[in-house]
């Protein structure tokens, strides 16, 4: 029988990325793609705090395990950072 799909999806792929996951890295090509869902406006990768800010919401999502949460119950608010 053939194997799922989860099955062989993590060995052979690209060794970056579970150096990614482990590390807490987050890829800055997915940051591009992501937008504050509030606003849909960009988000500044603050690297320092490990957070996704969204200067026109003024809030900051964080990332965990190298994943942004974007959920507005998530974020922080900004207060003169």
């Amino acid at each position: 029988m053939s194997t799922s799909a989860s099955d062989g999806a993590s060995g052979g792929g690209d060794p970056a990325e579970p150096a990614n996951e482990s590390s807490g890295k987050t890829d800055r090509r997915l940051i591009e793609f992501l937008v504050c869902p509030v606003t849909k406006g960009p988000l500044v990768l603050d690297t320092t705090r490990h957070e996704l800010v969204s200067k026109r919401a003024n809030l900051a999502y964080p990332i965990r395990s190298g994943v942004p949460l974007l959920t507005v119950d998530s974020a922080r608010p900004l207060d003169g950072d």
